[in-house]
């Protein structure tokens, strides 16, 4: 085994996940194919990034639906690193991206925490 290459992560809409990652996350549009059975293949991932991507991936029940948002329990799931921290965290902010909190220098970088359009949560970090 060598690396993750997806995470899956459940949404409520295909289009508005694409909106929000791409526009106010400034994420870009790997893949979007039909599956041809109402569902699609969506990926995304940070721009200029070779690491791994996310799967947008359409709730289909009622379990699902009830996921959305909450896939970590309300912890911090994911970690979306910067080399810009003040940077990225104006544009986000201008953007719409709600943070939960004021930008912290910690020992190990600066972070702030913010959530998706869904509820998860996420740090942007500028490692140290």
């Amino acid at each position: 085994m060598s690396h993750i290459a997806l995470a899956t992560l459940v949404v409520h809409d295909y289009d508005e996940a694409v909106s929000f990652y791409t526009g106010a996350l400034g994420f870009e549009l790997m893949e979007d194919t039909d599956r041809g059975d109402g569902s699609r293949w969506v990926v995304v991932r940070p721009r200029g990034s070779t690491g791994a991507g996310l799967l947008l991936a359409r709730a289909k029940d009622e379990a699902q639906r009830a996921s959305v948002g909450a896939q970590t329990g309300g912890r911090v799931g994911f970690f979306l690193h910067t080399e810009d921290f003040a940077g990225d965290h104006e544009r986000m902010r201008a953007a719409g991206v709600r943070f939960l909190e004021e930008p912290r220098h910690e020992v190990y970088g600066s972070v702030a925490v913010f959530e998706d359009l869904y509820g998860n949560r996420w740090d942007l970090l500028q490692p140290a």
